[in-house]
């Protein structure tokens, strides 16, 4: 990878001392830690819409990792786990460079949406034009003057609206760094996922930067499971690049295993859909799992399993028309260790201390 000239003097020493760090034209000293405000877009009434980027700066060099979240604005799981990551005191020992974004997509945030005004999918707008639309310009500003410092990339997400997500990571594996990082997340469920041109994985790819994207949740919804797992998971792939001390990390872990394939289950027909299996669980084929009516007729449709794995999101709409997509369905060789590793690594989040931080004074967090 192409790092720029000033991180070309960082040793990789874990005793060199780090040097400045620059950017969005501002320079940040080792040990410094500093909130900058990136200008993206004005609304109607000139009022300046900016994108909130925090940068830690270690006093010793290491790599620089980028967590963003909220790159479709209704996606707010990733929002929250930023917010909770940036309290920990452990985060004064720090080896390298944190850069922390909670809301890529400031548009889609104030208005509860996926896109950008101009309707656009900002994940499908890397690395963007400074002449283009909105999305391209937004798309350009994170890629110039964020993405680009980075040398390692932790991208947020969640279902679509109407959608759950188990918590899993979704990676190239066959890129170089990638593979590491994924396994470093230290959860069950990982999907060797293909590059999407224009996304965010796909071009900083290009740049030879390591992306994961964690997929956990629901749009517009807070899943506390979703979050301490995402915060966990966060802690332990920087352990896994040596920028947290290890000695004071607290980990969940979890035996990852990785999706040989996955497949959608799609509505035979129109109706009210009521799911009868829940996210994580193992289903074989033959399986029931779930039921579509129409409102004025008892007989009922069973959706038959086609192909055994791991639920790993489901519909939450009840009323679907034919060709709807309500099943994402993961295969493993060993789908039956993978159901009891979820299960089990489920119940280790509940049972973490960050597990309903709102009992947890903020200010005392740590690792």
């Amino acid at each position: 990878m192409t790092l720029p000239h000033d991180m070309k003097t960082q040793g990789n020493r874990k005793t060199d001392k780090a040097a400045p760090f620059k950017i969005a034209g501002r320079t940040v000293q080792p040990g410094e830690r500093v909130q900058i405000n990136l200008p993206t877009a004005n609304l109607f009434t000139h009022t300046q819409l900016n994108m909130p980027v925090e940068v830690i700066h270690g006093r010793v060099s290491g790599p620089v990792l980028l967590v963003c979240a909220a790159i479709h604005g209704d996606e707010l799981n990733g929002v929250e786990i930023i917010r909770r990551t940036r309290s920990f005191h452990s985060l004064n020992k720090l080896r390298g460079t944190l850069i922390l974004v909670p809301v890529v997509n400031i548009f889609g945030l104030i208005h509860q949406s996926r896109y950008l005004p101009d309707r656009r999918d900002l994940n499908r707008c890397f690395p963007g034009s400074k002449s283009g639309s909105i999305a391209s310009r937004m798309a350009h500003i994170f890629f110039n003057e964020v993405v680009k410092r980075c040398t390692h990339i932790i991208d947020l997400h969640t279902a679509a609206v109407h959608r759950d997500n188990l918590p899993q990571i979704r990676a190239a594996l066959d890129k170089p760094g990638v593979k590491d990082m994924a396994m470093g997340f230290s959860i069950p469920v990982i999907i060797n996922s293909g590059l999407i041109d224009n996304s965010l994985r796909a071009e900083a790819g290009k740049l030879g930067i390591p992306v994961i994207t964690y997929e956990a949740g629901e749009a517009l919804r807070l899943y506390e499971r979703s979050i301490v797992s995402g915060v966990r998971g966060i802690v332990s792939v920087m352990r896994t690049l040596h920028m947290l001390p290890s000695k004071r990390i607290k980990t969940v872990k979890a035996e990852p295993y990785i999706a040989k394939s996955t497949s959608w289950f799609r509505a035979p027909m129109d109706g009210i859909f009521r799911p009868l299996v829940k996210l994580g669980t193992q289903v074989n084929v033959g399986d029931t799992l779930g039921v579509i009516s129409a409102p004025f007729d008892s007989e009922e449709t069973a959706l038959i399993v086609k192909e055994g794995g791991i639920v790993i999101c489901v519909s939450k709409l009840p009323l679907v028309n034919e060709g709807e997509a309500l099943f994402h369905i993961a295969h493993f060789k060993e789908a039956h260790a993978v159901e009891a590793e979820i299960a089990e690594h489920g119940s280790n989040i509940e049972g973490d201390r960050l597990y309903e931080i709102e009992t947890v004074p903020v200010s005392v967090m740590d690792t």
